[in-house]
């Protein structure tokens, strides 16, 4: 990846928003994120697509060397021939589209001359209960562009810059049905295969290790509830005061990262009065866990506390080698006796 892909793949990941995580307890999804940037002048000059299953990344894909790289070991060892070939040939197609789409859009903008970013995030989703949706979604110099309604073959248009494309689009039905069919079949065949290739990683259920930490500033007193080394990633965290579910204005967004070897964290933090932290609770469901885990906060022995115990043991120690010191003066106690009748000679 070049140095110029960098801040546009930064852009990209913004757009994997786009796909809905948590709805169900077991919903599987596979979307492939595309990322393009063009030089002055130039016009477009790479392309780079990273495939997903879930939030497993499986298969990555650039223009440059036109191939198709396995990134995860379930695929590498367990794919079929027939089905690599088929992905490889939707990332070399939808290399050929991306290209031709970006110097669209960038002519409906007059924008040839100057250097800009396009993203593209595409694909399916299965719920538990076998209902599925297909989204396709471009989003330009960072913002949201055009989003494809695959019910009514139609465009919609994020911003008023892409009408001009979203109705020269919309007069190519044959491209509006090829992207129709491979939302709502081919997408969701490949998404079978690879959960039966990726059986006993993709359906692992790592329930989290939750807790909540108390800050206090000059100003503002704080909880915050962690989530630690769960999978998958879908996770509800939510706040309760008095075992009454808080609005999710009432406190910080959902935070969830990596953690690098495959299971993820999660935090979010409630501003409270100080002296009533003991009325919220933090509220955690998850696929590993069989019913909702609550958390509170725990306060610390206070300091006052602690010297006392600390104190305590300090007597106690003392006690003990005082008395041991007495017992030992008490058994040298007969032999000092006995030496005191024995003289020296005298020398003559």
């Amino acid at each position: 990846m070049g140095p110029q892909a960098r801040p546009a793949l930064l852009l990209l990941m913004f757009l994997r928003t786009a796909v809905p995580q948590g709805r169900q307890p077991r919903s599987h999804s596979l979307h492939y994120l595309f990322m393009g940037a063009s030089e002055r002048d130039l016009g477009p000059s790479l392309f780079e697509a990273l495939g997903y299953v879930d939030d497993q990344l499986f298969v990555y894909y650039d223009h440059e060397s036109r191939r198709a790289e396995p990134r995860a070991a379930w695929v590498w060892n367990r794919t079929s021939s027939q089905l690599w070939l088929q992905l490889s040939q939707n990332l070399k197609g939808w290399d050929h589209m991306f290209i031709v789409d970006f110097w669209t859009i960038m002519d409906n903008h007059n924008h040839s001359k100057e250097s800009h970013t396009l993203q593209v995030i595409l694909g399916c989703e299965m719920q538990e209960d076998n209902s599925t949706r297909g989204f396709w979604k471009y989003g330009y110099d960072g913002q949201d562009h055009l989003e494809f309604c695959p019910e009514t073959l139609n465009w919609r248009a994020a911003e008023p810059r892409a009408e001009a494309t979203k109705l020269e689009w919309e007069v190519h039905k044959i491209r509006a049905k090829q992207n129709r069919a491979y939302l709502e079949r081919d997408c969701l065949e490949q998404l079978k295969q690879l959960l039966e290739l990726g059986r006993g990683v993709l359906d692992q259920q790592v329930p989290p290790l939750v807790k909540v930490t108390h800050h206090v500033t000059s100003a503002v007193t704080t909880l915050q509830c962690q989530a630690l080394n769960f999978y998958p990633q879908n996770i509800t965290m939510k706040w309760l005061r008095d075992r009454q579910p808080l609005d999710a204005k009432e406190f910080e967004p959902k935070n969830v990262l990596p953690n690098g070897d495959g299971t993820y964290q999660g935090r979010v933090a409630l501003a409270v009065p100080p002296g009533e932290e003991q009325r919220y609770t933090c509220q955690v469901e998850h696929p590993g866990l069989d019913q909702p885990l609550i958390a509170t906060w725990e306060p610390l022995p206070s300091d006052t506390l602690v010297i006392g115990v600390i104190s305590g043991i300090a007597i106690c120690v003392i006690i003990f080698f005082v008395g041991a010191l007495f017992r030992i003066l008490r058994k040298r106690q007969p032999s000092r006796e006995t030496m005191g009748d024995y003289v020296l000679a005298e020398c003559d």
